[in-house]
């Protein structure tokens, strides 16, 4: 097996508002990772994949934006990463459609986020919800990322990817695409639901006070961790006394990603004392955390041509990247290139 250049690849999928979960599970990781300096790191705005199911076009290129302006306002640096929204780079779609002829169809059915939301009408989904684990793998290869940082629940994907890239190598006997790795860390990685413990905080639940945004300002943080569902105990001293207390599990997890300490770092200073004092410690440390990131994504959200700018120029770096693998990986296919 060849060595590949250390790169991440990771991206976000513009379909509402940004949430803390975004932030703690995947944005702050990203600006880690490029701060760190040992990947390259390329981060796309993920918009093909927003249209697998309906989007309002104006909505879209709105949401498209703010994701954006979430990258940037949380520390990306587009002068030491590559970011731009996946539309713009039209190689995603071609490598897309050379994955879908190595796919199977079994691989694709036994998708756990399939069934979740396709659920009994699987019938009456666009063919590109069912098939769009196969364009994650595009994203991903296009670039030969080595590594990949997921939530919890998207593993799977990263799984399906190595399985693509091993059968393509396989079937035309060639060793051009790395097997990617999944990376998994810290706490707070997945951030449930303020009011249901055992549901992922969402950009479409039913209620606003679900979820904490990012653009929230202190006062909306605020309320929505006061009015957060917890229980009577009062916090316990290690991490065996969260077992089945999800609401509990998830406050301490923000608690600790939003400090850079572990959970048990927290229990061992919280540990024994009530909610009334943790909560409003919380809100504290999440507007400080959180208000400086919200009031500059509305500054960029203010000047659209710029975003603009900056995605257009992000996509033209990431084509210097795909557009050789794409090449390459035509080449090894048999189709004729002039």
């Amino acid at each position: 097996m060849p060595s590949f250049t250390p790169r991440v690849f990771s991206g976000i999928k513009p379909s509402g508002g940004l949430t803390l979960g975004n932030y703690l599970g995947a944005i702050k990781r990203f600006v880690a990772t490029q701060d760190a300096g040992a990947f390259e790191t390329v981060y796309c705005v993920v918009d093909l994949h927003a249209i697998t199911v309906w989007q309002d076009p104006s909505e879209l290129a709105a949401a498209t934006r703010e994701v954006a302006a979430g990258f940037l306002a949380s520390g990306i640096d587009p002068a030491r990463s590559v970011l731009f929204n996946q539309s713009q780079v039209l190689e995603h779609a071609q490598l897309g459609w050379i994955f879908n002829c190595v796919a199977r169809m079994g691989w694709m059915g036994r998708m756990t986020q399939w069934k979740d939301k396709a659920g009994r009408d699987a019938e009456r989904q666009s063919l590109g919800l069912f098939a769009y684990p196969s364009l994650m793998a595009a994203d991903i290869l296009l670039y030969h990322a080595t590594h990949v940082p997921v939530g919890e629940d998207q593993k799977q994907h990263v799984e399906l990817t190595r399985d693509i890239a091993q059968k393509f190598n396989h079937d035309y006997g060639v060793d051009f695409f790395p097997l990617t790795e999944p990376v998994i860390e810290g706490p707070a990685t997945r951030v449930m639901n303020l009011r249901d413990g055992s549901r992922k905080m969402s950009k479409s639940g039913d209620s606003d006070m679900e979820r904490i945004n990012m653009t929230d300002d202190a006062g909306a943080i605020a309320r929505k961790l006061q009015k957060a569902r917890t229980d009577a105990l009062p916090l316990p001293g290690t991490e065996a006394g969260l077992a089945g207390r999800a609401e509990a599990a998830n406050l301490v997890g923000i608690f600790a990603a939003l400090s850079d300490r572990s959970v048990a770092a927290v229990l061992a200073e919280w540990g024994g004392q009530g909610w009334g004092a943790f909560k409003p410690a919380l809100a504290d440390l999440a507007a400080e955390r959180l208000g400086p990131i919200g009031a500059e994504m509305r500054r960029l959200m203010d000047d659209p041509a710029e975003l603009d700018r900056l995605l257009g120029r992000g996509a033209e770096r990431a084509r210097e990247i795909a557009a050789p693998i794409l090449r390459r990986t035509q080449e090894i296919v048999g189709f004729l290139r002039p």
